[in-house]
């Protein structure tokens, strides 16, 4: 299996020489040098993004879960679901939920055990999209496991703290409520 550290270096290395900052700040860019940079960013985050559904792939058929893929390529199931009597998670709604977030390698980042249940309001937050897409699909009571690659994530930086660099990470979620929002 071919190493990714050729393809990222060669996209974090790229992306450094197209963002960087050069000279003063009356220096126009010339739009035909930014051009070649283009295509080889996109074949390596091509080769990365196809790198990482081969290792969400291979971690789902390890564990031997049933799971689903989403239009935007997040990989999800809801392994205890109620009836449709209960709330569904829609935009404008402020949501509650216990997790655990852990990396491929099992590696546990953050739970609710240790921080507490979050909350956010479903579509007017700043949580990865990944998240918010896996808990949109979801009622009140119900269970699921989400796979989120990077790009639905933290993406190249990582959260910066306990999320590295480019992670893919796995939800392990429970909707505890679905609450409307009242404002006098």
């Amino acid at each position: 299996m071919r190493s990714l550290w050729f393809p990222t270096i060669l996209l974090y290395t790229l992306s450094l020489i197209l963002f960087s900052c050069g000279g003063s700040e009356h220096q126009k860019v010339n739009p035909s040098e930014l051009g070649k940079y283009k295509e080889p960013l996109l074949k390596a985050n091509k080769y990365l993004s196809r790198k990482e559904d081969e290792q969400i792939k291979a971690y789902i058929k390890r564990r031997n879960w049933p799971m689903e893929v989403s239009d935007r390529g997040m990989y999800y199931m809801i392994y205890e679901k109620v009836d449709s009597t209960y709330k569904k998670a829609m935009p404008g709604k402020l949501v509650t939920f216990s997790y655990e977030l852990s990396l491929l390698n099992g590696k546990l980042c953050y739970s609710s055990d240790s921080l507490g249940p979050k909350s956010f309001v479903m579509s007017k937050s700043n949580v990865i999209s990944g998240l918010e897409e896996g808990i949109s699909m979801m009622r009140e009571g119900e269970k699921a496991r989400f796979i989120i690659p990077p790009y639905l994530a933290w993406g190249l930086l990582g959260d910066e703290d306990k999320v590295p660099m480019r992670s893919i990470v796995v939800y392990d979620v429970e909707l505890i409520s679905v609450e409307d929002l009242y404002y006098d």
